[in-house]
């Protein structure tokens, strides 16, 4: 199959392999050699979400609800996605052994605003807004009546308290089926939408049938980029500098690995 042929090839013509363990590690090897490869652009994509993190801050110290920051970094790695096509085209072009300058990506991320994956973005979006809108449900149902005015007390209330600990129950049972949907949805979707003429709910479809090919080395690759993304963000949300764009050319990587071939027009 010509590479036209494979970018515009319909969802039933798509070869879906197992990922393996090894596929994981390769794909990591790889995405931190193209960030090496390419570590101003990399610190550019992370530094949009380290500001956007300090944003996100900024606003809830302004509003007097700073304790919210913790359901709410927890959450963060949700948007991991939302930037990614510059990382994908980055990883693209180095397998392909093509040249680019900082105007090549940026204009692939510009030309996603008329292509499917700007939908993707919406959907990756909005279920974060669900995410915030059980967070804040829980704690009305939960902890109406506790005061968690502040970071310290917020722990303090859902560590040592019958209702705070029902409150961390629910809230991680229903926050890991959000992130499930969530991960299973996007992980191949997205940079299938960058490489691929499909349709939205076809890469959507795409994505969850990559999973359920290899659902326990899938699953796990989510923990992985949940722990290191989580990590990242103890240290004032700077260690998204490095740990996004490495993840991010990673999931190109494994993009390749779980479709039979990623093109590189």
């Amino acid at each position: 199959m010509g590479e036209a042929a494979a970018r515009n090839a319909p969802l039933s013509d798509i070869e879906i392999h197992t990922v393996t363990v090894q596929d994981i590690t390769g794909a990591l090897k790889a995405g931190l050699s193209d960030f090496k490869r390419a570590p101003l652009m990399g610190l550019f994509f992370g530094g949009i979400y380290v500001l956007g993190g300090w944003l996100i801050l900024g606003l809830l110290n302004a509003y007097g609800q700073p304790w919210m920051i913790i359901p709410l970094a927890i959450g963060f790695p949700l948007v991991g996605p939302f930037v990614a096509a510059g990382l994908y085209e980055i990883s693209r072009r180095l397998s392909a052994g093509r040249s680019f300058t900082w105007g090549d990506i940026l204009g692939v991320v510009l030309q996603q605003r008329q292509r499917e994956f700007s939908w993707m973005a919406f959907v990756v979006l909005l279920i974060f807004w669900f995410w915030v809108y059980q967070v804040r449900l829980w704690l009305a149902i939960f902890l109406g009546s506790k005061s968690v005015g502040s970071v310290d007390n917020f722990v303090t209330v859902v560590t040592t308290t019958q209702e705070g600990m029902l409150f961390l129950m629910v809230g991680t049972v229903v926050g890991a089926c959000l992130s499930l949907v969530l991960f299973s949805t996007t992980v191949i979707a997205m940079p299938t939408l960058l490489d691929r003429e499909l349709d939205l709910i076809s890469a959507m479809i795409l994505s969850f049938q990559t999973v359920l090919k290899s659902p326990v080395v899938m699953l796990g690759w989510g923990l992985v980029i949940a722990a290191l993304a989580l990590a990242a963000l103890l240290p004032a949300f700077l260690g998204l500098l490095v740990v996004l764009p490495v993840l991010g050319h990673a999931t190109w990587h494994l993009y390749d690995r779980a479709i039979g071939g990623a093109t590189a027009g």
